[in-house]
């Protein structure tokens, strides 16, 4: 068989591989476009974590970090246990200790809506009063005292008791929807709003957490036409 020609050898050669040259092209074409790709990987994924950092982050003590109808809520820096001195409405109502959970429910039931409670003192878990009948009054708190998992639907405003521990916890509901509450709280970090499963059975309403004993509202009679200025 004869042998193939130099020039067609040289043809066949060149009709098969692309020339360095535009190969060098699309290599830098490439390493360009993963370059870029990364670089905006880093700075998405550098976002995000900067994001959730701020959302997490423990602000110094007496920062305001949210709002739930004009009431601040404040923070009280890396110890939940330390307060830092009474605090004092204008007109000398005792809001409780700065800036405890108590402080905060006080001071929005008074800023808000005008309430002084009959007794100013006691802890978070004394606010719930194991006593007071289902949907009475309970006269230290001059307000109407709803127990978990009994008739009558938690409502924004109310202000919800936890009896876990030592002192317990107080929050306000500030929504309420078909199957959960939203709460906003003070003396919890930077986690100021959390949602809890509120569950219907027939005529029940349950606010699924171990610790809720239950809820305070005004009396109808006390709801004022317009918030404290």
């Amino acid at each position: 068989m004869p042998r193939p020609s130099k020039q067609l050898a040289q043809s066949t050669s060149n009709t098969s591989s692309p020339p360095p040259a535009r190969k060098k092209k699309w290599v830098l074409i490439s390493i360009l476009a993963l370059g870029t790709i990364g670089a905006i990987s880093m700075i998405w994924y550098g976002a995000l974590i900067e994001i959730h950092r701020n959302q997490n982050q423990i602000q110094p003590l007496g920062t305001a970090i949210d709002e739930f109808n004009g009431v601040v809520v404040y923070s009280n820096g890396h110890d939940t246990y330390t307060s830092h001195g009474r605090h004092f409405s204008d007109d000398g109502y005792y809001y409780g200790h700065r800036w405890q959970c108590v402080e905060f429910v006080k001071r929005y039931y008074y800023d808000h809506f005008g309430h002084r409670m009959p007794d100013g003192w006691g802890h978070a878990r004394s606010f719930f009063d194991p006593s007071v009948a289902h949907g009475t009054l309970n006269p230290t708190r001059g307000l109407i005292q709803y127990s978990n998992g009994k008739q009558t639907r938690p409502a924004s405003g109310d202000l919800l008791v936890f009896v876990y521990g030592q002192y317990g916890h107080v929050a306000i509901i500030s929504q309420v929807k078909k199957d959960r509450i939203e709460i906003v709280q003070q003396n919890v970090g930077a986690k100021t709003r959390e949602n809890l499963p509120l569950e219907q059975s027939g005529k029940r309403w349950m606010i699924h957490h171990p610790t809720v004993a239950g809820w305070l509202r005004l009396p109808p009679r006390a709801t004022p036409s317009s918030p404290k200025s």
